[in-house]
């Protein structure tokens, strides 16, 4: 073990646990970060067999992050009624909010284009509220996904590093 392991360890020990909070704080861009920070430490330590296995690990969790995030919202949003229409508003809205409102807006921004657009569709606040409250619930499972994939990906590098430094 090298002095400057010990460093590294510690300053990649709280990236990750700084992406495992932009879960739920969607400025820092979570999962990503956390899997960025494991390569980088890879570079920094050495690669070992282990820290190739665990940065392939983390790649592939991230991807499946990426694919939940769009696609279990979306199919809660058509479960709840919400048109193909709607959703595009929710994803025109999403990009707005992230400029408008920091820390929520990309939230705020999909259910209010969403909101908006559905109401304009049906001219019923009832079936936009219940298209928008879908769609939120799919936000938060997409979360509650992300987070278990994050908990995973600060294990698998937390085991990796342990070796390093131990």
């Amino acid at each position: 073990m090298a002095e400057g392991d010990v460093f590294w360890t510690v300053v990649t020990g709280v990236v990750m646990v700084v992406g495992l909070a932009g879960v739920i704080v969607p400025v820092v861009p979570g999962l990503l970060l956390m899997w960025g920070a494991a390569l980088l430490y890879g570079f920094a330590v050495g690669w070992s067999g282990l820290g190739i296995g665990v940065v392939s690990l983390l790649g592939v969790l991230v991807v499946v992050s990426l694919v939940s995030g769009v696609i279990v919202p979306r199919r809660a949003a058509a479960d709840s009624g919400a048109s193909g229409l709607a959703q595009l508003g929710a994803v025109i809205g999403a990009v707005a909010g992230f400029f408008l409102i920091p820390v929520v807006g990309v939230i705020v921004g999909a259910v209010v284009g969403l909101l908006v657009v559905e109401y304009l569709r049906n001219d019923d606040w009832d079936a936009a509220w219940t298209a928008a409250k879908g769609t939120l619930r799919g936000f938060g499972i997409s979360v509650l996904i992300d987070l278990g994939l994050g908990t995973v990906m600060l294990a698998a590098w937390s085991a990796w590093a342990a070796t390093v430094v131990f």
